[in-house]
C-alpha cells in the first residue's frame, strides 16, 4: 500500500520527469544538511514533497542497486520518508546489504553538523556509520535493475 495518498499529493509540490525530480530532490538534500548523492535514483518518474509535515518521495519504474563504495544499496519502487534538518525519518523502501543479508534501513541522520559521518539505522535500533564523502554524486554507481 502506498503512503503517497490523494491528499498527500493534494498538499504537495509535485513533479514528474527523471531531470527536474533528480534536480528537486538534490536540492532537498542540500537544504536538510545531507550529501546530494544519498537516495539519488535514475528513471524517476515522480517526486513529491509536503514542506508542512516534511514528507517525500519518489516513484520509478523498477527496482534499483546502487554501489557507494561497499555499500549495496537496493531502492524499491516507491521511497518515502519524512526529512528534517540533518535527519531523513520513517523511512521506506531503502534496503542495504550487510553480510549477504538485506537489511531495511528506517533512520538517517548527520549528528553535529557540519560532521563528516552520516548514520544509517534499522528499524531494530541497529546502526553503522559511514563518511558523508561515499554518498557523493561521484561516489554512486549503478548496479543494475531487479
Amino acid at each position: 500500500m502506498s503512503l503517497v495518498t490523494a491528499e498527500m499529493k493534494a498538499k504537495a509540490e509535485v513533479y514528474y520527469g527523471d531531470e527536474i525530480c533528480r534536480e528537486k530532490f538534490m536540492l532537498l538534500l542540500s537544504e536538510i544538511g545531507l550529501p546530494d548523492g544519498l537516495l539519488i535514483l535514475q528513471d524517476i518518474e515522480e517526486c513529491g514533497y509536503v514542506k508542512e509535515i516534511g514528507f517525500v518521495w519518489l516513484k520509478h519504474k523498477q527496482k534499483k542497486q546502487y554501489r557507494f563504495d561497499n555499500i549495496l544499496v537496493c531502492y524499491d519502487t516507491e521511497v518515502t520518508a519524512y526529512v528534517e534538518p540533518n535527519k531523513i525519518k520513517n523511512l521506506t523502501g531503502v534496503k542495504a546489504k550487510e553480510f549477504l543479508i538485506w537489511i531495511t534501513l528506517s533512520e538517517i541522520f548527520v549528528r553535529n553538523p557540519p560532521a563528516r559521518w552520516i548514520t544509517f539505522k534499522t528499524p531494530v535500533g541497529l546502526s553503522k556509520s559511514f563518511p558523508t564523502s561515499v554518498f557523493t554524486m561521484k561516489g554512486m554507481m549503478h548496479i543494475s535493475a531487479e
